[in-house]
């Protein structure tokens, strides 16, 4: 039962954000009364809570299973730039989430227990890499994880929360999928391009994936 109150949440909070999501509308999905929903969650803000908390788990949950500790540093970072990529376009209810939370600054998540935890390993990971892509050269400098993955995101989640007035704004259908293979090509390009101090060359290898040979000379 908490499963699906869960589920009927975060689709109501997504779609509605939290002021115009209403409970008795998530009990209904969910197949429960408002009586067992206070049961099994809370109130209407710790139901929210425990939204958000699902939706943080869910993602660093999936990158741990991303291997990597095992990859050249450059085909890591490139996985990773493609994962987030991937996950923001198949859940555009996480986005919302996230929009809802910013804009009271936060205040739910400063509640929670979890969340900070989650994100320990998941830093350690793209910390390891980085260091890793130092002292075999192919990285010029090692970069603070914590801002390097927030660059990443930011480079996906701007593109996709903005594609409806960018795509007005510059005559294109910016979630068209040659559009969308595009901004992947030139995500991985720019971020690889700022870690290794190589320019142009990235951009295209960038494009399509190579031996680590083959980019060597390339470079």
């Amino acid at each position: 039962m908490r499963l699906r109150i869960l589920e009927a949440a975060k689709q109501e909070f997504s779609a509605h954000g939290l002021a115009g999501a209403r409970v008795d509308r998530i009990a209904a999905k969910a197949g429960a009364n408002k009586r067992m929903l206070y049961y099994h969650v809370g109130n209407k803000d710790d139901l929210y809570l425990a939204v958000l908390e699902g939706a943080y788990d869910k993602i660093r949950s999936e990158e741990r299973g991303l291997d990597l500790e095992h990859l050249d540093p450059p085909e890591a970072i490139k996985r990773l730039i493609g994962f987030t990529w991937g996950y923001f376009l198949r859940n555009p209810e996480f986005l919302s989430l996230l929009q809802t939370e910013n804009l009271v600054r936060a205040k739910h998540l400063k509640r929670s227990t979890k969340v900070k935890s989650m994100h320990s390993p998941f830093v350690e990971m793209i910390r390891t890499v980085v260091r890793r892509g130092v002292e075999s050269g192919d990285f010029q400098v090692a970069v603070d994880p914590v801002q390097l993955y927030i660059s990443i995101a930011g480079l996906c989640f701007f593109y996709l929360s903005n594609s409806a007035t960018l795509s007005v704004i510059f005559g294109r259908d910016l979630l068209a999928k040659d559009a969308k293979d595009e901004r992947l090509a030139h995500m991985v390009g720019l971020v690889l391009a700022a870690l290794t101090g190589q320019t142009a060359a990235l951009f295209e290898i960038a494009k399509a994936p190579k031996s680590r040979t083959a980019v060597a000379q390339t470079v």
